[in-house]
């Protein structure tokens, strides 16, 4: 095989290596997210059990901790979908990179790009443009669902 042909596919597959950096990186970014979210589940769901043993407590908040489990399942299958959207879209460019350094091999001292490089390249940014939006839904929904009014002492 030709040197040059062979730099020429590295250089063609540097930009997608590149982005799967940062998919990696928004990936971490929503792991970190639904651990919170997780974490705020089960610290709502002990809530709720201490609350069911004082029943008789006028100042339980059940009602509010049930409503708050409610948004975050949804926080969490947003977070969920949107993961699986960025996982495809790592997939997606992971083969357009192995199509790359094929297309040296197809036929020696050419570089012939398959058919399918723009295909799985341009569906990777689909799906990573997918999971962005998803990923403004949820912080746009977590900041919705939070009240920053203080409870009156009255409820205390």
């Amino acid at each position: 095989m030709e040197m040059g042909v062979i730099a020429e596919a590295i250089k063609l597959a540097t930009a997608p290596v590149f982005l799967l950096t940062g998919v990696g990186g928004i990936l971490n970014v929503l792991g970190n997210r639904l651990a919170r979210v997780i974490d705020r589940a089960r610290r709502v769901q002990s809530m709720i059990a201490a609350a069911a043993d004082r029943p008789q407590d006028p100042n339980s908040y059940v009602d509010h901790y049930l409503s708050e489990l409610i948004t975050l399942k949804r926080r969490k299958t947003i977070i969920n979908v949107a993961t699986a959207f960025l996982v495809l879209s790592a997939a997606m460019i992971a083969v357009t990179v192995i199509e790359l350094f094929f297309s040296v091999s197809i036929e020696p001292g050419k570089l012939q790009i398959s058919n399918w490089v723009p295909i799985t390249f341009i569906g990777s940014f689909i799906s990573l443009v997918g999971a962005c939006v998803l990923y403004l839904v949820e912080i746009l929904y977590a900041s919705n669902t939070i009240s920053f009014d203080p409870i009156p002492r009255s409820e205390l």
